[in-house]
This record gives C-alpha cells, structure tokens and sequence, in this order.
C-alpha cells in the first residue's frame, strides 16, 4: 500500500519526450482521442480509463490500483508478421499555441526494430549498454531466463549493476533520438538501440532502473507495450512510466509526482494491467536484488518463429541461449578441425555464449558477462591463428587524416580441412562484421586466411551487424581482399595447399631450399630497382627451424609488416649474380646469422615468458584477495546502512515521545 506523498513536483515547461506523450499532454490538458480499455472489474470499479482524457478514478485513489488481473499476449506471435494490421484513420494533427505536434503510430516500433535481422544482434544492443556502464561503475550484466508470474511464459531478464537511471534518464531511454553518450569513448551512440533491440527480441519490456544522484535514491519503472498500444487501438505511442523516491527517515520509498497524483495513478494501473505484475507489490519486489544502482530489463512476449516455435531457446541447453532450430544445420563433428570451425565460425550464429565471448576485442578485466548464472570466458580469435603476420594500413579517411589499422592474419588452425575465411572486423572494440568474406572465387584461394582488425575510421549502422558502404569502406573491403591473395601466395604451401606462384619461382630459382619451410614475415624495401643480371633481395624471418626466402614485392607505400614478437628479421643481398653457388653462399650465410641470433632471441623470449607468467599469477593472487575485501566491505556497508535507518527510526520515535510531553 502506497504512503502519502510529501510533495509534489510540477514541471515549469512541458517534458520533451516523444513516447511519453501523456506527461505533457497532462500538463497542457489536451483532449487526445484514446479508446477506453476494457469493462469493469467484479466490484463495479471501472477497469478502463482512456489514457490522456483522464477519466476520473474512485474516489478510494491509488489503493484501488495495487492490483489487477489480466495480461494479454500479442495478436501475433511472429514478429515479422506482428506489423500487419490495419492502422485504422489517420489521426487529426493536435494544435499547441498553433504549432503541429509531431505524433508517431505503434507501427513505427515494430517498422523501427526491422533493422535487428538476428536476434543476437538485438540482445548485443543490450549489452553494449551494460559496457558503456562501466564508466560509471558496473561490474556484471546477467542475461537469464524469467519466468512471467501470470501466464508461466518464459520471459528475457538482462541486469547490471551500472549507474543506474534517475527519472529524466529512463524518460529519455524510452524516447527516441536522446543520447548522453560520448562517441570517442562508448559504443552507442544514436539513442535508438533500446527500442529496436527490445522491440525486435519481444512485443513488451518493462524496466526498473535504480539511481542515486544528488544524495536521492530514486526507483524507477517504465513499460514500452506493443501489445497494450495495438490491443487498446492507440494511434499514438504512449510510455508509462512510474517513480519513487527514497525516505531517508522511514527507509520507505514514496511516489514521486512529477504531475499530479491522478497521473501517477493512471500510469501504474496502466503498469498493473499491462506487466507481468499484477500488484504494486510484486513491482516494487523487482527491486530488491538491484542494490541502490543497476537496471534491470525484463523482455516479455517473446516472438515465436515460423513454425511456431519461441525464437530464444533455454531449454536445450542450461547454460546457453540458443536459436531456436539453428544448429540442426551443423554436420557432424568428424575430427579436431571441425570442431573448431563450429565451436566459434559456425556456433556463434545459434550460441549467445560463442557470440558474447567473441564480441568485445578487449573486455574490461573488471567486468563479466554471466549468462544463465555461469561467466563467459572472452575468446580472442588470434588465438585460432598460426603463421600469423600483422601487417599495419593507413588508409587515407579525408585530406589531412590518415587512420592507422593493425590486422592480424593468419591460417585458420586446422586448415585446409575446413572451410572457414574471413576477417572479423572491430569497431570501437564492438564485433560488427564476422568472417567477413572479401576473397570470392571458385578455385579456393584465400580459404583459410581468417583476419581481426579494428576499424574505428568508418562508421557501423544502426543495428552494428555491417558498416555504412561508403567509398573508405569500399577501399578497405579491396584492400583486405589483395592482403588475404598476398598472404595465401606466402603461405598456403605450408599447411597443404599447392601454390602455383610458388611454383614459379622455384622453376625460376631452382637454388632455393625446399617448400616446407616458414616464408617471410617481413618484406624489404629496397632503395632502388634490383638491377639486371642479380637476384632479388632475401627476407629471412625465424618463425620455425627452416626457412623459404619468398620475396612478394612491396605494393602499399603506406603499409609496413609486422612481426610476432619472437620473429627475427634479417635482409642481405644476395652475393654472386646469377651464379648458383654465389647464391648458394648467400643463403648459407643467412641461415647461419639467422640461427645465431634466433637462439639469443629464443633465450630472450623464455626468460621473458617465465618472467610475465610469474607476475600473472602473482596478480591473479591480488584480485582475489581484493574480490575478498570488496565482497566484505559490501557487507559492512550494508550492515551500517541498517543499523542508520534504525537509528533514524529511533530518533524519530524519540522526538514525537517528547512532543507528546511537551
């Protein structure tokens, strides 16, 4: 039961929020056509009202509206069939002091979350939002299963501990268009990602969001409904949104009136009706494992696909979300290879555990996505490569900007037996496009070759699954198709395939050392064109005991390559002309420099590798011991925090005490 409000705050201006039209259609008092919801209740008290004509309620007030029974399911199931119906007449324009008020249609929410064609795409909308909050503090986000008190439906539960929203923030998530976020450091950007992913994942979401701001504590609770607006007729979108406020004297939280108390009132019927809570209590209830910062975001009304099925599967797999029906596609696994192409290529398509681990090129180490109660463990996708080169671009983004991208390329562990290439492309340490297959061709060159880039000089679109096809994008795409063909002509002889350039060259030069061996990883660039009648420069790098001098000519002039860290790079001219045994000599006098200075190197490297390991275990010792005292700190301040509110409560018992002896 609600307490008696303290005060009530009105608003000097009308509110700018697009959805929730009934705040300042209150304020202005204007007559919006709405349809009356329902029939009466058993007791004769009227379960319908019209939303922003106002009818009026009992004269008993809120206390009638903390209950109510009845929750309805969408017209349709499926959501890209839940857009067609007819929308009925045009609304007339609403006039304010002669100026048109902008109004949008239901339909616009379902038209507007099209954009999300994969429903991963759409949960992944959710979770940035919970990384951008680690700014201002979040640990966790929690994706799991919740199951719908009224009808048993199984329903999308997404929280974090972040920073929470006080009233205007939760006004403004509703909205479309408002975003606070700074570009050069989250990855929303747009102020539109919460209503298509929500809107794309089920017809109805309800979030409670927990602010302290200002030394208040304000509780929050706002219901974006597709099937409330297309069950009740609405022509216009309407958001009802509910707020309490901390008593720091009680300990309770009490209605914070923006309006009126009759708005209030309106808003949580609208809740009590619509939600997947049927009493004020149970509402407020959602609440209670927040803390006093966090949101928490329950998607309701799941879409079914076209065999009727719910689009989200929990049940097959207890620790994993899944497509529904997505990985009957998958063959059987035959061997290793093939369960590395479908443990990450294939799997994150249908598996929200794959696809989340593979998400964030560098998660925060303070932050853990924990998906059905059990953390996902990041996988860095370089960590599936072998022969791996970097090779460093500068594309020319305008006149007097050039953007630098560092690609690592490599085969695909456990090529040519499997089918897997592409290159997995960043942006602002958000995934966008995975396996993005720049090399099509019919003979198979280039199969295998998988990439990872970040490239923060073009912009994503709106649902971050592809990237904006302007003329940089298209010169990227070109770019990476010749370093994929570059890095197939180097390397594709070492784990099976047959090279015909390679081919060539040995024909040419039937001096060089057999093709089992590890090609370049450096090129050269010469001063000059080689003269003729000598043989070209040699580029020897020690990644394994033998090597193949491959000299691919150098085509970018604003592109260097890259070693790993333990490779060794070493250019000589070769000595003697055309003469076999002049070249004979050069490569023997190579190899035994590069032996040289490979086993230093390697020397180096293992002191350096026991070294980190050491100081890694050491820091893993820190951060459980600080994991410790931030758990105990956290129950220390929850104890002071009780042991405050009834010291309060006992000074308030105190001073009546004594005015009632005065």
């Amino acid at each position: 039961m609600l307490v008696q409000v303290d005060s009530v705050t009105r608003m000097s201006a009308p509110e700018v929020i697009d959805l929730c039209s009934d705040d300042e259609t209150e304020l202005w008092n204007i007559k919006d056509v709405k349809p009356i919801l329902l029939s009466t209740n058993s007791t004769g008290v009227a379960n319908g009202y019209s939303v922003v004509d106002r009818l009026c309620l009992p004269e008993q007030g809120i206390k009638h509206l903390t209950t109510f029974q009845g929750c309805f399911e969408p017209h349709f199931r499926q959501f890209w069939k839940s857009g067609d119906y007819d929308p009925g007449q045009s609304p007339k324009p609403l006039h304010r002091s002669g100026t048109n008020r902008l109004r949008i249609h239901p339909k616009f929410l379902h038209s507007n979350a099209t954009s999300h064609k994969w429903a991963f795409g759409a949960i992944a909308e959710l979770l940035d939002n919970a990384i951008d909050e680690v700014q201002s503090g979040a640990t966790f986000v929690i994706i799991d299963k919740f199951v719908n008190p009224r009808n048993g439906d199984i329903a999308l539960l997404i929280q974090d501990d972040g920073g929470g929203m006080d009233p205007d923030s939760l006004r403004q998530c509703m909205s479309f268009g408002f975003s606070n976020k700074q570009s050069g450091s989250t990855i929303g950007q747009y102020g539109n990602g919460f209503k298509t992913s929500t809107m794309r994942l089920g017809a109805d979401v309800i979030v409670f969001s927990c602010c302290m701001k200002r030394r208040k504590v304000t509780h929050s609770i706002g219901l974006l409904s597709y099937t409330f607006l297309r069950k009740t007729g609405c022509d216009d979108i309407v958001v009802p949104v509910v707020d309490y406020v901390l008593n720091p004297a009680t300990g309770a939280f009490n209605p914070l009136l923006r309006i009126n108390e009759k708005q209030f009132s309106t808003n949580l019927f609208t809740l009590l009706k619509w939600s997947p809570f049927a009493t004020e209590e149970e509402l407020l209830k959602q609440f209670d494992d927040i803390g006093h910062h966090g949101t928490k975001i329950i998607v309701f009304n799941l879409w079914h696909n076209d065999d009727g099925i719910m689009e989200l599967d929990f049940v097959t797999d207890a620790k994993d979300i899944l497509i529904s029906g997505a990985q009957k596609k998958l063959k059987k696994v035959d061997n290793e290879a093939e369960l590395i192409h479908q443990s990450i290529a294939s799997r994150y398509q249908f598996s929200l555990r794959v696809y989340a681990s593979i998400l964030y090129l560098k998660q925060p180490e303070s932050f853990k996505i924990v998906l059905r109660k059990v953390v996902v463990e990041p996988h860095h996708l370089v960590k599936d490569l072998m022969y791996i080169e970097c090779i460093r671009y500068r594309p020319q983004v305008d006149v007097a900007q050039e953007a630098v991208v560092d690609t690592t390329i490599g085969f695909m562990k456990g090529a040519p037996n499997i089918n897997v290439h592409g290159f997995n492309v960043y942006h602002k340490n958000r995934l966008i496009l995975p396996y993005w297959r720049v090399a099509h061709n019919s003979y198979g060159k280039g199969r295998g070759v998988v990439g990872v880039l970040e490239a923060n000089f073009i912009k994503p679109t709106h649902d971050k699954q592809d990237f904006e096809r302007s003329s940089i994008y298209q010169k990227l795409e070109l770019r990476l198709k010749e370093m994929t063909y570059e890095y197939w002509d180097l390397y594709s002889h070492l784990v099976g395939y047959k090279n015909k350039k390679i081919a060539l060259d040995r024909a040419s030069f039937p001096q060089l050392p057999p093709t089992d061996s590890c090609s370049s990883l450096q090129q050269h660039k010469m001063n000059g064109t080689a003269s003729a009648g000598k043989a070209p420069a040699l580029t020897v790098a020690a990644l394994s005991s033998t090597f193949s001098p491959v000299e691919i000519p150098q085509k970018r002039k604003r592109e260097c390559r890259i070693s790993e860290p333990e490779a060794l790079s070493c250019v000589v001219p070769c000595e003697g002309g055309d003469s076999p045994s002049g070249n004979h000599k050069a490569m023997a006098k190579l190899k035994n420099v590069a032996n040289g200075k490979q086993k230093l190197k390697s020397k180096a490297l293992l002191q350096e590798n026991k070294r980190l390991r050491e100081q890694c275990v050491e820091n893993e010792e820190i951060e459980k011991q600080l994991m410790l005292k931030e758990k105990k700190l956290r129950s220390e301040l929850r104890e002071v925090e009780q042991k405050y509110s009834k010291l309060l409560a006992e000074l308030k018992m105190m001073d009546e005490i004594k005015m009632e002896k005065c």
